[in-house]
Order: structure tokens, then sequence, then C-alpha cells
């Protein structure tokens, strides 16, 4: 019986020594913006990976960043250079594919992967700095804040899908948006806007996580949700 209980007792201290060594378990590996700024400020060797399209990282990223694709074909490949006893810093727009990626990394040696909470959208909205690719032509004109006032005056209600073309969801919900626009043309105006190509709209309009609509009624806001809305849901706020 003793040597029972000695067993259960060996068995039960390597389990807690185990579960401690894990990364979550002693500190906080996701961070807010200004967490994580100060933790790039105050690391020398690191890698800061942004796992974007290449698009979105030439339309701003965070300083000394490198780009590698989570939803490409050679991100396993290209990580896999990179030096996995220093810290890494991962970021996407809002927070999806950076915690995707983040999960993969640990499960491939990185010991250390510090998350971005919300993305680039929170860190914007936190007035932090973003480079740009200069060599970059911007072609498409922004939305302003003006114009978008201008698209709520309407006597119709007014829908706005906030979106990104790599957002699974937003690819989802749009044929019921389409579908609403023929059905109700007389009754409610919808309006797509890409947040990639329209980052300080997103900013003004605090957008942190995709898809998010809002719908509006002679200028004001009657509805807003973040995330997956079925086509029901939406037809319910235009009765």
């Amino acid at each position: 019986m003793k040597y029972i209980y000695s067993l259960v007792l060996l068995f039960a201290i390597l389990i807690s020594s185990s579960c401690s060594n894990g990364q979550s378990s002693n500190q906080n590996f996701n961070l807010d913006a200004k967490s994580f700024q100060k933790a790039l400020s105050s690391e020398s060797e690191i890698n800061i990976l942004d796992v974007r399209t290449p698009g979105e990282f030439s339309q701003g990223h965070i300083q000394n960043a490198i780009n590698i694709n989570w939803n490409g074909n050679n991100f396993e490949s290209e990580t896999g250079k990179l030096d996995k006893s220093k810290p890494m810093f991962i970021y996407c727009l809002s927070g999806g594919r950076s915690s995707s990626a983040a999960s993969f990394l640990r499960n491939n040696g990185f010991s250390e992967v510090y998350e971005l909470v919300g993305g680039v959208m929170s860190w914007r909205n936190n007035n932090l700095p973003l480079t740009t690719d200069n060599t970059t032509k911007q072609t498409v004109k922004e939305i302003t804040s003006t114009d978008f006032l201008t698209l709520l005056d309407d006597e119709k209600y007014v829908l706005i899908d906030f979106y990104a073309e790599w957002c699974g969801p937003c690819k989802k919900m749009k044929p019921f948006l389409d579908e609403i626009s023929k059905e109700k043309a007389n009754e409610v105006k919808i309006v797509r806007i890409d947040v990639d190509k329209n980052p300080t709209l997103a900013k003004e309009m605090n957008i942190e996580g995709l898809p998010t609509l809002h719908l509006y009624k002679n200028k004001k806001l009657k509805w807003n949700k973040l995330g997956f809305a079925t086509k029901e849901e939406m037809l319910e706020q235009l009765k």
C-alpha cells in the first residue's frame, strides 16, 4: 500500500513539473498593443513576424518586421530558417491568423512566442507607428470620414460590411449580402468596405475584428455585430 502511495505521489509531482514547463503557465504571451510595443523596445535579439499577405504588409507594418504569409505555401520552410532561440513577436491584422501561426511555431520548436492581441487594428487604434513600403504605389483612394458620412445620407437603411479579402467568414457572408441587396433594394443600401484598403477609416471607426457589420438609419447606428452573421440575423434587424 505504501508502495502504491509513493507511485501516485511521484506521478503527481511529474505531472505538476511537466505542466509548469508550458509556455502559457509562467508568463503572459498574449500582449495588448502597448505591452507588445514595450516588449519590442526592451528586447534586442528578437524575431518580429508579420503573417499577413505581402499586399497588406506593404501598406503598413511594424518596424523591422519580416513578412511570411501564414496562408502562403512556404510558411513552414521560411520560418524554419529563423533562430528558434530568439523570442518571437508575431501579429496579423486582427489576431486570428497570428494565433494559428503562433500555435504552429510553438509546436515546431519556438519556445517563446508573443502574440499581438487585436493585431494591426489594435496597434493603429493605440496610435502606434507603422512603416510603409515606399516602393509600393497607392492605387486605391481611401474612403475618408466625410465620404463615409455621405454614404449614410440615405432615407433607407444603410448596412456597412467591414471586411477583408482574406477573411473566411467575410467570404461566407457576401452571398447573403448580395441576396439582401437584391431582395430589399427599396429598403436597404449595402456598402462593403475593405479595411486593408481603408486603414484610416477602420481606425476611426474602431474596427478591431472582422467581419464587422454596422446598420444605420438616418445616420444613426441602430445595430452592430462583430463576427459572422446569418442572413436571417440581418433581415431581423431590417424589420
